[in-house]
């Protein structure tokens, strides 16, 4: 599937498959495993990827190993694999005491 955005950052512009990012293995700089790509956000307006959605977290950096999405403008290389140039030390949930109807969900919500 070819979508055909813009994949802008200060030192690179190219034209990309979207779809590419997919299952890839994602890494901070020092080479700590964080995820996998398991789905790519699109900003519709300015026709680029916004965050890429990852899963199967890293336990010591995700707290509950739920999916994050990362902004696109940390990632910092890809190729065969995702390379992050910030990932915070420790992602957690903020719990909430008492959800609405509509805040309840199977996603979690990083805060």
């Amino acid at each position: 599937m070819y979508f055909g955005f813009m994949m802008e950052k200060e030192t690179k512009v190219g034209t990309e498959e979207v779809t590419s990012f997919l299952k890839l293995p994602v890494y901070t700089r020092e080479g700590t495993y964080v995820g996998h790509v398991n789905n790519i956000f699109l900003d519709m307006d300015e026709k680029c990827v916004s965050s890429l959605l990852l899963t199967n977290t890293n336990p010591s950096l995700v707290e509950g190993t739920v999916d994050v999405a990362v902004p696109y403008r940390w990632v910092n290389a890809v190729g065969d694999i995702v390379i992050l140039s910030h990932f915070p030390e420790k992602v957690t949930t903020k719990k909430k005491e008492e959800k609405t109807e509509d805040e309840k969900s199977e996603i979690d919500v990083i805060e």
